[in-house]
């Protein structure tokens, strides 16, 4: 799908602030209130925008423990791998899974309270889950760059 600059505007300024208002962001790219609310819809009716959240911190929900867990599973069948898939989804820890190429299948993104509750998901939860055969965990040390917004190519930040 092709973004027009207004459009790619648009999603930088929505990204840095998703309670920003119409007015406000119509005021910021150049446009009157009605103009700027259709390609807003546009764009979520296009799934462009597929929602709006918050950013937490998630050290001060009490989540200080964050892991990537390499996968690597017994059979690559279409069910097998979409069984694993749907079990995963499932599981609140595990905050995004990646099916990867290399010599792992999926990557995990998983949170836990502290270590010792991590093992416990690891030992009790990953790895029980369908056609595992094996893991590694990589824990994280300290987040440098942590996945907040996506760049929109083709204007600057300064818009």
């Amino acid at each position: 799908m092709a973004l027009d600059k207004t459009e790619m505007k648009i999603l930088r300024l929505l990204q840095d602030d998703a309670r920003i208002t119409n007015q406000v962001l119509a005021d910021k790219i150049g446009l009157s209130a009605s103009p700027c609310w259709r390609k807003v819809r546009k764009l979520e009716e296009d799934e462009v925008i597929q929602g709006y959240r918050a950013v937490l911190d998630r050290k001060k929900i009490g989540l200080g423990v964050m892991v990537f867990v390499r996968v690597a599973i017994d059979s690559h069948s279409e069910a097998e791998a979409k069984k694993f898939e749907e079990e995963v989804t499932a599981l609140e820890d595990v905050v995004a899974c990646y099916s990867i190429g290399g010599d792992a299948d999926f990557l995990l993104q998983v949170v836990a309270n502290d270590l010792d509750s991590y093992a416990d998901f690891a030992m009790s939860v990953v790895r029980r889950l369908p056609g595992i055969k094996a893991m590694q965990s990589m824990f994280v040390l300290k987040e440098i760059k942590p996945l907040v917004t996506y760049p929109i190519k083709g204007i600057s930040k300064a818009g």
